[in-house]
This record gives C-alpha cells, sequence and structure tokens, in this order.
C-alpha cells in the first residue's frame, strides 16, 4: 500500500484508509516482563530501557486492561475528538512473555470494548512462536491484529553492547513468521546507539527494507536517567554521539530516501518528558513540531521516501 499524499508514507493515513476515518491507540500495561529482566537471558534489560518514559499516567498494571481502557479513551478524546474507534496498545515491556491461556485472557479482555476495532502487541522476537501466531490469526477474523517488534539495531555487536538477549536473525525469523501467518508486523528501530558510524545508520536501511515488515518506527537515542546506558554514557561520553536535532532531521530525510518505499512510518523520532532525559533535550520540542521540520527538509532537499531505494 503506497500512500503519496505526503513525501513519506505516514501510519495516520495507513489506518484511515484500513478503518475509514481517525484511529487512535490507547497504550495498556498488562505487568508483562522481559526474558532478559527475569533471568531467562539476563538480568537487568536493555541498557537504554525505561519504559516508564513512555507510559502514560493511566498506565497502570494494578488498574486491569478495561479500567484502562476507558481511562485511555477518555485522555485521548480531549486531543482526538474525531477518533471513533481504537487500537489498544500493549506497550510495556514483551507482551507476548506469558502462557497462551494468560495472553488469550488479557487479548480477549480487551477486545470486549465496543469502540476497541483491534490490537498492536508490542514485543520482542524471541517470545512470539507459532502457536502465538495461530492464536492471533484466528483471532484476526474478528479485529485487527498488528505485532510491533522491537528489534532496535540490525547489528549483532549492538544488539550485544545494549544486552538485547537476541541476535538480528531472530528478529528476521519473527517478522518472517508472522509475514507468513498474515498478520500485519511492524519494527522499531533507534538510531544513535553507541558503537554505530552514520555510515552503519544509513546502509541499515537496505537491510530494514528487506525485512517483511508494515510499518516502522524510528527514535533517536535518548538517555534516560536511572539507565545502565546513563552510567555508561556520564563515564565515557566520548563513546556516544548524541544526535543534534539538525544533524538528526538531516539524517532521517537522507535515511528515508534510501527506505523502501511502501513501508508506513509510524515514528521518525522518540519524545518523552524531559523529567527523564540526561540528554539530548532538543530544547523540549514537541514531536509535531519535529515532525513539521522533518517534512520541510524532505521538500528542501527535494528528497522523499524511496527516491534512492533499488529493488532487488
Amino acid at each position: 500500500m503506497v500512500i503519496k499524499k505526503r513525501p513519506f508514507n505516514n501510519y495516520a493515513d495507513y489506518f484511515k484508509q484500513l478503518f475509514g476515518g481517525r484511529v487512535q491507540k490507547i497504550s495498556v500495561d498488562a505487568g508483562f516482563s522481559c526474558p532478559n529482566r527475569d533471568g531467562s537471558k539476563g538480568t537487568g534489560g536493555c541498557t537504554f530501557c525505561d519504559n516508564e518514559a513512555f507510559n502514560p499516567s493511566y498506565c497502570q498494571p494494578a488498574k486491569g486492561i478495561t479500567q484502562q481502557i476507558a481511562e485511555g479513551i477518555e485522555f485521548h478524546h480531549r486531543r482526538y475528538r474525531r477518533a471513533k474507534q481504537f487500537l489498544v496498545y500493549f506497550q510495556a515491556y514483551s507482551n507476548t512473555y506469558k502462557p497462551l491461556a494468560e495472553l488469550q485472557k488479557l487479548y480477549e479482555e480487551a477486545l470486549l470494548h465496543p469502540a476497541v476495532a483491534g490490537l498492536v502487541i508490542g514485543t520482542r522476537p524471541d517470545t512470539v512462536d507459532k502457536t502465538i501466531l495461530q492464536y492471533l490469526r484466528q483471532l484476526q477474523k474478528r479485529a485487527y491484529i498488528m505485532l510491533e517488534y522491537g528489534v532496535e539495531s540490525v547489528y549483532d555487536e549492538t544488539l550485544l553492547r545494549v544486552n538485547r538477549g537476541h541476535s538480528f536473525a531472530e528478529a528476521k525469523s519473527a517478522i518472517t513468521l508472522t509475514y507468513e501467518a498474515g498478520i500485519p508486523c511492524g519494527g522499531h528501530f533507534i538510531f544513535g546507539l553507541p558503537g554505530e558510524s552514520r555510515q552503519m545508520m544509513l546502509e541499515s536501511a537496505e537491510i530494514i527494507s528487506g525485512l517483511p515488515l508494515t510499518t516502522v518506527k524510528f527514535h533517536q537515542l535518548q538517555i534516560f536517567k536511572g539507565t545502565p546506558m546513563a552510567g555508561e554514557y556520564l563515564m565515557r561520553r566520548e563513546d556516544f554521539h548524541l544526535f543534534s536535532l539538525e544533524e538528526y532531521i538531516d539524517f532521517i530525510v537522507e535515511f528515508t530516501a534510501n527506505l523502501r518505499p511502501d513501508l508506513i512510518i509510524e515514528r521518525f523520532a522518540g519524545e518523552v518528558p524531559p523529567r527523564f532525559l540526561v540528554s539530548p533535550a532538543w530544547d523540549r520540542i514537541r514531536y509535531d513540531v519535529v515532525l513539521q521540520r522533518i517534512e520541510k527538509r524532505f521538500e528542501e532537499k527535494g528528497l522523499y521516501q524511496g527516491k534512492f531505494w533499488k529493488q532487488k
């Protein structure tokens, strides 16, 4: 599906085309963990991770799924009054990392709400198997289902350095299995992780384009207070090159020009409350302003998504 209204394929337009109007994601926290936190593969989690930085205030596992959805709809109605349908976004940690019976209970509860049109399930590629995919395939017959994988980097040395606990090959395998099951699939990637040069990140556009993804989400590296990476950064700042806003805008525009033209782009950059950040602050500019500046840079450079992409 290629949407040509803007210099890139916009996530909101993708869902308007699917549902005939605005659809809003509602985050919930169902109390999941991760295999690199609970000792299954490691402890401490990813060195960059602080899920609290992204969780809305109403997202508290103790409230239960139904209450979080109700509060989330109320929260978003103030800003997105045109939204009549909602997708429940299982966001925090690895949301397929429980026995299937428990997953079924959580997902089914979310779909009971009359305004919920489907689920977006954020997870790790090493916590999905064919049994889960078969169940989601059945669920898809009555609701929209998307799996969103945290891939973060296409380079194994980077994944090892940030204590990710899985390889890029595992991510590629999970994405392929999801595609073969007929389930839409998203991928999340971080730019600026230690050890990756600008050229390495640009070259990853070709690798990402070769994955059978429906959507992609991009974030600049942000150093969150209290994380292991914050300690690394404060001790050895020379190991990090954090993007300035102008650097990142130039980078992401060039990167997108090398990206497969049919991929749907959900986000170009991350945004969290300033109280969580060590660096970079970007003068506290909101994402909608960053997006406007990115679109302006596309126009200034005469670029658009896929301009330099060559199918192989």
